[in-house]
């Protein structure tokens, strides 16, 4: 489906769910945002929008590439954009469960048990190399990152909105590690590669980064009261029926496909939705088109499948057969994608 057209054609109405005024205050805070990022990040403006997506449909981003490519340093530059807590996590085969959530330590003076949190307590968590730490220790993060809480001892501990983790693992060094399971990687509501800058970007890059690390003097453009703000707004986005019904057959279809031996379960539904409200938002509209759900079906859904042995053999990963999905399930008409 054409983007400009259905703009053009869903802008003769816009549903009175979200205001205009709320709609730019979003816009207005985001390019801040992605402004600030990308003194640090260059030449990747799709990507630093995506996680922004990511941020304000209340989901966790997962960055696969290879090293080098700027995974963790995108992740610290947006959690220093917003003045919010910030916990940085380095998964190894060591880190404990108990590490990642809390634990109860015995105080000899008032001869009672005391909670010390654990790293995942803070509006956006950094955990680099997820997949070097144990199973065990992964499975922590089940509660924490569906149910946005922490259970320790009996004891069930809440997490302050809003809460993201923003997770980084390396495809191509396999020793050493642990793959993420498919439930944990139902989880994360997307998942992003870097890539290799352009050689504009490259060149800008050495002169940025020649002196001193751009990240040290990045400051806060935003802070958490105002994004829950923004969370709202872009939950608050009209999604007509039409859009729904796309989603669905969207979704529907990989669990049908030949090519797949899992589908997208229906929390990816649900993600898909989110991540298109907030991208709508995030591009000054207060409807979902379908050319949102387009632009984040293969960050939002290729990560849940598994490849068919016959899809393998034959090359074709699921970002593959989710694109060719794409090009089969029929879109609303443009009248009735709004």
């Amino acid at each position: 489906m054409d983007g400009a057209a259905a703009t053009t054609t869903a802008t003769a109405g816009t549903p009175a769910a979200v205001g205009s005024a709320d709609i730019a205050t979003l816009t207005a805070v985001t390019d801040r945002v992605r402004a600030n990022v990308e003194r640090v990040i260059e030449g990747k403006s799709e990507v630093v929008t995506a996680a922004l997506v990511v941020l304000l449909a209340e989901g966790h981003l997962l960055l696969e590439d290879v090293p080098g490519v700027g995974k963790t340093m995108l992740s610290k530059a947006l959690a220093r954009s917003i003045d919010a807590s910030v916990r940085r996590i380095q998964f190894t085969p060591d880190l404990l469960p108990s590490d990642v959530t809390g634990v109860s330590v015995f105080n000899q003076e008032t001869r009672a048990f005391e909670f010390r949190p654990g790293g995942i307590f803070a509006n956006l968590v950094v955990g680099d190399e997820i997949n070097r730490a144990s199973p065990k220790t992964q499975s922590a993060l089940l509660e924490c990152m569906e149910e946005r809480q922490v259970t320790v001892d009996g004891t069930t501990y809440g997490l302050q909105a809003p809460f993201m983790v923003i997770a980084t693992q390396n495809p191509v060094e396999m020793e050493g590690t642990y793959a993420l399971p498919e439930a944990q990687r139902d989880r994360f509501m997307a998942q992003l590669s870097v890539g290799y800058p352009v050689e504009a970007a490259e060149l800008a890059m050495i002169a940025s980064h020649a002196a001193a690390d751009p990240l040290d003097d990045l400051e806060p453009v935003t802070d958490a009261g105002e994004i829950r703000k923004l969370v709202a707004i872009a939950a608050a986005v009209h999604v007509s029926p039409a859009v729904q019904r796309y989603v669905v057959a969207l979704v529907g279809a990989t669990r049908a496909s030949r090519e797949l031996a899992l589908g997208a379960s229906p929390r990816a539904t649900l993600h898909l939705v989110r991540a298109a409200r907030a991208r709508a938002a995030v591009h000054g509209r207060a409807y979902v088109l379908p050319d949102d759900v387009q632009a984040l079906a293969v960050p939002v859904l290729a990560h849940r499948l598994i490849p068919a042995v016959d899809a393998t053999m034959a090359g074709r990963g699921s970002t593959d057969v989710v694109r060719s999905l794409l090009a089969e399930v029929p879109v609303p008409a443009p009248e009735h994608g709004r």
